[in-house]
């Protein structure tokens, strides 16, 4: 009888698992990419974390790539009208400081569809339906110019030259990007406060070769031997730079670019500062799934939240020194504990972008 009662509650037990897996909030997703996929940086990170959820069985979606060139801006709006209007889908996901002014007027048309927003803040609680998702770049800036500091004072490595001047190619000359450059100064300055650090900015995300011709002065006119790219698709071209000189180092942004670039372009790549995209996408699910919803607000997502990172492994592990490893694990946990505070160029408390750039400018 005990062993019949014992069989009786492992088969309940199975039969009430399996109804609350069939259950499970499956939910039907639509990424539009205000670019193509491709970029080895945020638009790609985005797609992983969608790959990811769908491979768990808690997604399905579709990606639309909508174009990045000017010709392509008046389809944004059409298309988010049109995926909207199908009312296919559960969740709508967009990204970048382009898309906001179509969003809102989109989310106000259709009050009932929830709408994702990543990297952008600009209409945070305008409509009930849409969630920001934000990242403190100024952390990942901070890691990234200790580093950059630390690797172009060791002449023991190649192509490191005496003179401590590091380059800064951004992408539109934005709160954004000028968010991950102000952290990137004091990171650096906090190493050694007379480096100089050259930043220009290509003004758009798919231009490489404006990104490398920056590059190609920095490195050739201002003795540049790190340069970091955070102009999306568009930074590549400073790798490309970086290669075709043999005089400096490139350092990548938002993905893993050792892993996503050429073999000669990912074998003079140092390290990559880590926007965790996907991960914050992955995020969004585990909360709705926890019955916890945040529309309508901004969710920024730093260090502490997995939000942003930085690779510590391959060419980091190959050519930092100890010392320069040990900076960068101490400034992590010195972050992580509140010890340091990484001035932002967004905010009530907004750092003066134009004074601390120009005060480092060779």
């Amino acid at each position: 009888m005990k062993k019949l009662l014992a069989v009786l509650l492992v088969m309940t037990l199975v039969l009430t698992l399996a109804a609350v897996a069939a259950t499970a909030d499956v939910y039907n997703v639509a990424y539009l990419v205000n670019g193509t996929l491709g970029d080895k940086s945020f638009f790609d990170s985005a797609e992983a974390g969608l790959k990811k959820l769908k491979e768990d069985g808690r997604i399905e979606y579709v990606t639309i790539e909508m174009g990045g060139l000017s010709e392509d801006q008046p389809k944004w709006l059409s298309t988010l009208y049109e995926v909207a209007d199908s009312e296919e889908y559960d969740v709508i996901i967009c990204g970048t400081y382009q898309m906001p002014d179509y969003l809102k007027e989109v989310a106000t048309a259709f009050p009932e569809q929830k709408f994702v927003i990543f990297d952008d803040n600009t209409y945070v609680g305008n409509n009930a339906n849409v969630l920001n998702l934000t990242y403190r770049q100024n952390e990942l800036g901070y890691l990234v110019g200790t580093f950059a500091a630390a690797m172009t004072t060791d002449t023991s490595v190649d192509k490191i030259n005496p003179e401590a001047v590091v380059g800064f190619v951004g992408g539109v000359d934005s709160p954004v990007i000028n968010d991950f450059l102000t952290g990137f100064i004091t990171g650096a300055q906090k190493v050694n406060p007379d480096i100089k650090v050259d930043t220009r900015y290509t003004n758009d995300y798919v231009d490489t070769a404006i990104a490398k011709e920056y590059a190609l002065s920095m490195i050739n006119d201002n003795k540049c031997d790190i340069v970091w790219g955070v102009a999306g698709n568009a930074g590549n071209g400073a790798a490309e730079a970086a290669l075709e000189t043999g005089k400096a180092w490139f350092i990548g942004v938002d993905s893993d670019q050792e892993l996503t670039l050429s073999p000669d372009l990912a074998a003079l790549t140092l390290t990559s500062g880590l926007k965790n995209v996907g991960n914050s996408l992955i995020w969004v699910f585990d909360e709705l799934d926890a019955g916890r919803e945040h529309w309508g607000t901004e969710v920024v997502l730093g260090l502490a939240e997995g939000g942003v990172g930085f690779v510590t492994d391959k060419n980091f592990d190959k050519y930092a020194s100890e010392a320069t490893k040990a900076a960068i694990a101490a400034v992590t946990e010195d972050i992580l504990s509140g010890k340091i505070v990484v001035g932002s160029s967004m905010g009530a408390n907004a750092v003066d972008v134009v004074a601390l750039r120009e005060s480092v400018r060779p």
